[in-house]
């Protein structure tokens, strides 16, 4: 059976012996079936399916801006269909090598990590835990109420419940304290954990434009552009993590004392005593 060309298939849709749609589908069943007509380069069956299948809608506008200039249908199309694999192939490179920088870039070595890491009930050599099992041993409960609401933001619930029983509260009372500082300072947690989520952005991007530059001929001029945008995207990230390190995250003296019911002088007291504690516990420690 003789199957038609591009050319002929275009002038029955003019002359409106089929109509648009079945029109489309001809062609996208011409170019399915004509590989190699149409594209020069050697493609896996499926890896081209799967591009005809990602040009298709482009086909529409295509049909659309096509005037009979002195170039057939056929040299048209196939002149847009090769020029849009080239973009497809390295849309598929981009995101190769954005999957693999995701996977060889852990996290422990993020160059964003200025923040305190989760405290839990096995971190005993942390400064937290220390001046907890110290506070502990003094039986001071206010002392210690102080400083689990100073740092909530960086307690697991799991730490809570277990340093709870030595705070001399309930348990109940102690996380609805806590819950009433979250929301007092809802906006500012809302605040900090975009920042963070920009920051892990920009810092892929960066490793994104690393590997990209591994990919294009060096000191031509799109791998000189690509070095400038990396270029760029790190003293962006920088400034973004120094922005960073300037939010607090603790709350204050005077929303402590307002969630426990004491003046914010006690607070500060309980809180300075502990930080003179913590300064001769390290003292204590080089020396040993």
């Amino acid at each position: 059976m003789h199957e038609h060309t591009l050319n002929d298939l275009h002038s029955m849709f003019i002359e409106r012996k089929i109509n648009r749609g079945k029109f489309e589908g001809l062609v996208f069943i011409y170019l399915v079936n004509n590989r190699a007509k149409i594209i020069t380069k050697k493609w896996k069956n499926d890896e081209y399916e799967e591009f005809i299948s990602w040009f298709y809608p482009r086909l529409n506008k295509a049909i659309d801006t096509y005037k009979e200039t002195g170039s057939s249908f056929e040299a048209y199309l196939s002149n847009i269909v090769r020029t849009a694999a080239k973009e497809y192939r390295m849309r598929i490179v981009i995101n190769e090598v954005t999957e693999q920088s995701a996977w060889n870039a852990q996290i422990p070595e993020f160059f964003i990590r200025e923040e305190p890491p989760v405290y839990s009930h096995d971190k005993s050599d942390s400064e937290i835990s220390q001046i907890i099992l110290q506070i502990k041993g003094r039986k001071n409960p206010k002392q210690l109420l102080a400083l689990i609401l100073k740092c909530y933001y960086f307690l697991s619930d799991e730490f809570i419940e277990k340093i709870a029983v030595h705070t001399e509260i309930d348990i109940k009372i102690l996380k609805e304290m806590i819950e009433k500082l979250r929301i007092m300072r809802e906006k500012r947690e809302d605040h900090i954990y975009r920042m963070k989520e920009r920051i892990y952005g920009q810092f892929y991007r960066c490793i994104v434009y690393e590997h990209r530059l591994s990919y294009i001929t060096e000191n031509s001029p799109a791998y000189i552009n690509l070095k400038n945008r990396l270029e760029k995207a790190r003293k962006r990230l920088e400034k973004m993590r120094n922005r960073k390190l300037k939010l607090r995250t603790c709350p204050s003296n005077r929303e402590i004392a307002g969630v426990i019911g004491v003046t914010k002088g006690s607070v500060d007291a309980s809180l300075f005593k502990l930080r003179t504690r913590l300064k001769a516990l390290s003292e204590k420690s080089i020396l040993n």
